[in-house]
C-alpha cells in the first residue's frame, strides 16, 4: 500500500510522512498529490492570522476544542519562523497546542516558515490538500505573525480571522493598508484587557472609512484565548461567514480562482526550471553583458526568448 492509500485508509502516520516529503520537496510528495487531487475540496479552510503576541496558538487552540464538540475532526497548520540550526518549525511542537494532540479526531502540524514574506511557506498549499484528503472537515492555518505582508493566507483560506489586540493603538492604523483589509472576521484577543473596547471602536471606524464595499460586514468577536471566553461567538461567526460563501455561490468562485492562481504559479515555476536548465550558458552571457552594460535587461530578455520560443 502507497503513502497515498495509507491517507485514504485514515492513517495519520502516513499524513505525516507525505507532509514531510513536500518540506523535503521529495519526487514522491509529488505522486502521491496526484492521487490524492480528486478526493479534495470538501475541507473548510479557516486562516487564523495577525501580529506576534496576538495569542493565535491560544486562540487555534480552543477554537479547534469548539469545533471538536460539534463532532468535526481539525487539521492544524501552524507556520512557525524558520530555525537557523535545523531548517525546521522553531516552536517545534507547539507547547500550547499539546493539550489536542492526544484527539484522534485532531492533526497538528508545525511548519518553518522558510523566509516567506507572505506568512505561509509554500509547502503548507499541499498540505492542506492531504489533509483534506484525509478526511479533515476543517482544516486551520496559523501564519507565521510577521506584520502586514501576510497577506497570502487569503489565497488559501475560505474564511480568515484578523487576531488584535488591546495596546496597539496607533498600530492599528499603521497596518490599515495591509492585512486589516483582508478579514472576514476580527478578533479581538486578550479582551479583558484596557483598551479592549476602543480597539473596537478603532476597528470599527476603519471600516466606516474604507473604500471597501461589504457584502458580508466583518464582525468584531472579543476573545480572551487563555480562558476560552468568546471563541463560542467567534466559531459561530465563522460558520456564519461560511454559509454566506456557501449560499451565495462565493465559496465555489473562489475555489476556481485559488486553483487558477495555484496553477499558473506551478506553471511559471516549471517553465522557469525549464528554461534556466537549458539555457544556463546563454544566461551567464546575457546576465555578464547586462552587468558590462553592452545589452539592457529588457534586449536580453528578447535574445533569449526568441531563442526559446
Amino acid at each position: 500500500m502507497d503513502l497515498a492509500e495509507k491517507i485514504l485508509q485514515k492513517d495519520k502516520r502516513a499524513v505525516a510522512r507525505l507532509i514531510t516529503l513536500i518540506e523535503r520537496e521529495n519526487l514522491e510528495a509529488r505522486e502521491a498529490l496526484k492521487k490524492l487531487y480528486k478526493y479534495t475540496g470538501n475541507s473548510f479552510v479557516i486562516g487564523i492570522t495577525g501580529p506576534p503576541g496576538a495569542g493565535k496558538s491560544s486562540l487555534v487552540n480552543e477554537l479547534a476544542k469548539k469545533i471538536r464538540e460539534k463532532g468535526k475532526t481539525v487539521g492544524i497548520i501552524a507556520v512557525d519562523p524558520t530555525s537557523p540550526f535545523t531548517g525546521g518549525a522553531l516552536l517545534g511542537d507547539r507547547i500550547r497546542m499539546q493539550d489536542l494532540t492526544l484527539d484522534e479526531g485532531i492533526f497538528i502540524r508545525s511548519m518553518g516558515s522558510r523566509g516567506s514574506l507572505g506568512g505561509i511557506t509554500k509547502a503548507a498549499y499541499d498540505a492542506v490538500k492531504v489533509l483534506d484528503a484525509y478526511g479533515m472537515d476543517y482544516v486551520i492555518i496559523e501564519t507565521v505573525g510577521v506584520g502586514q505582508t501576510e497577506i497570502d493566507i487569503v489565497k488559501l483560506a475560505d474564511t480568515v480571522v484578523l487576531v488584535l489586540v488591546p495596546g496597539l493603538g496607533d498600530d492599528v492604523q499603521a497596518i490599515k493598508a495591509g492585512i486589516m483589509e483582508i478579514a472576514d472576521i476580527f478578533a479581538v484577543n486578550k479582551s479583558d484587557r484596557e483598551g479592549a473596547d476602543r480597539l473596537v471602536h478603532e476597528i470599527e471606524m476603519m471600516m466606516e472609512l474604507s473604500q471597501k464595499d461589504f457584502d458580508f460586514r466583518p464582525p468584531i468577536v472579543k476573545t480572551v484565548a487563555v480562558t476560552g471566553e468568546g471563541i463560542d461567538v467567534l466559531e459561530c461567526r465563522i460558520s456564519e461567514h461560511l454559509d454566506y460563501l456557501c449560499k451565495n455561490g462565493i465559496l465555489e468562485q473562489k475555489r476556481k480562482t485559488r486553483v487558477k492562481e495555484e496553477f499558473m504559479e506551478l506553471l511559471k515555476e516549471h517553465i522557469t526550471r525549464l528554461i534556466l536548465q537549458k539555457n544556463e550558458s546563454k544566461i551567464d552571457m546575457l546576465v555578464r553583458d547586462i552587468s558590462n552594460r553592452t545589452v539592457d535587461p529588457y534586449t536580453a530578455l528578447d535574445i533569449l526568448t526568441k531563442e526559446i520560443f
